[in-house]
């Protein structure tokens, strides 16, 4: 691996913080030290047998997290990145605003589900708040952003697959999708997919957490119980703009993620490594894990594209709790309905890489169910996210 050369980033991340900027120029170099001392990297590999490498499992449920490289090829990033200019030109000119700066309707006007969130530039939106369930107990310190940056920059884009071609087709990646089955099982469901924006001078903070909001207390609680993430990553990863995330702590429960800030006496939490990453790689992030990222003060942009999976006994008959979609219980109907946009996914990456081997899903293969990429499916994609499985 050849990481990313982010000393510029740091030196400039830390000098927002005056006083504590040594501390910080001090665990930012500390971080990118211990993550890549980590061995929990490496190409996507099976066995013989068609099952995931078991140094690939292994390293998973010791950390919590694995970095797949060279995931996403040459010819698919050219792709992502002229979906990613074409989206962001249809963006909203400010919050609240309905038109892009063309003057056109812009994304997600009309629509029902939640699209593009704000934050304020270098700020902490999360943090000490009711949202998402009042899981980010903890506010992280927000920075001052240049006197020209915007007063609130993007944020989140929720229900990414209706919007972004080339983010569908990342969803289909068969590679991916047998991990999935892997670790989820092969009937696992569909969770949320976002993208993260994280823009040089104005990308907000995520402060500490973990993901889940039922379950905890579970007597079959374990350490796969509220699925995972894929993170693809357009630009890389770094200490600065990157996530964070405490090894291991998807295997202790459901912790006090405020008394872990008091105990350390700071919001750097000491055991916490840099998801350090270059451009085309996947982090499979168990949702469990404490993690969470500071405001990206340096100079590297960071977006990343991010869908994850669950396994079906987690949500089959669950009712979810509303931090990703309206609260209900999630039948066999309601899952297969929210699982049918893998089968776009995978039939729109079908027509795109015909020399690939598509995924097939078991529990489409038993219902006999098929699918066509086209304008009806297109259509039946819009707000699809209100049918997201939170758990």
């Amino acid at each position: 691996m050849n990481p990313i050369d982010c000393k510029r980033s740091i030196e400039a991340c830390a000098a927002h913080y005056g006083d504590e900027s040594e501390a910080v120029r001090q665990y930012m170099y500390d971080g990118l030290a211990r993550a890549e001392a980590i061995p929990n990297r490496g190409p996507i590999l099976f066995t013989a047998e068609g099952r995931l490498a078991p140094e690939i499992r292994s390293a998973y449920s010791e950390y919590g997290f694995y970095i797949f490289e060279d995931v996403v090829g040459e010819r698919e990033m050219g792709d992502i990145l002229a979906d990613l200019r074409g989206l962001r030109a249809r963006f909203p000119t400010h919050p609240g605003s309905e038109l892009d700066a063309e003057g056109r309707p812009a994304l997600g006007v009309g629509l029902r589900g939640p699209g593009l969130a704000w934050a304020k530039s270098l700020g902490d939106p999360l943090g000490g708040t009711q949202a998402a369930g009042g899981r980010h107990k903890v506010k992280v310190r927000e920075l001052e952003a240049a006197a020209d940056a915007p007063a609130e920059a993007p944020f989140i884009l929720f229900g990414s697959l209706q919007f972004s071609d080339a983010a569908l087709r990342l969803y289909g990646q068969p590679d991916l999708l047998r991990v999935a089955a892997e670790i989820n099982g092969d009937d696992f469901a569909p969770f949320t997919d976002v993208l993260f924006i994280k823009d040089p001078g104005r990308g907000a903070a995520v402060s500490w957490h973990q993901d889940g909001d039922t379950h905890w207390n579970a007597p079959d609680l374990d350490e796969d119980t509220h699925g995972f993430n894929f993170m693809a990553q357009v630009y890389g990863s770094t200490p600065v703009n990157g996530v964070w995330v405490l090894p291991g702590s998807h295997r202790q429960g459901q912790l006090d993620v405020a008394e872990l800030v008091k105990n350390a006496g700071t919001e750097r939490l000491p055991e916490a490594v840099p998801l350090v990453c270059n451009p085309g790689e996947v982090v499979i992030c168990n949702r469990q894990l404490v993690h969470g990222s500071f405001p990206n003060a340096g100079f590297e942009p960071r977006l990343t594209i991010n869908f994850g999976f669950h396994r079906r006994k987690s949500v089959l008959d669950v009712q979810g709790t509303g931090v990703h979609s309206p609260v209900k219980v999630y039948d066999d109907a309601t899952i297969a309905r929210r699982t049918r946009a893998l089968g776009f996914a995978i039939e729109a990456r079908r027509l795109q890489y015909p020399d690939e081997t598509p995924y097939e899903y078991r529990p489409f293969a038993e219902r006999g169910e098929t699918f066509e990429w086209n304008e009806s499916a297109r259509t039946e994609l819009c707000d699809y996210n209100l049918l997201d499985l939170s758990i």
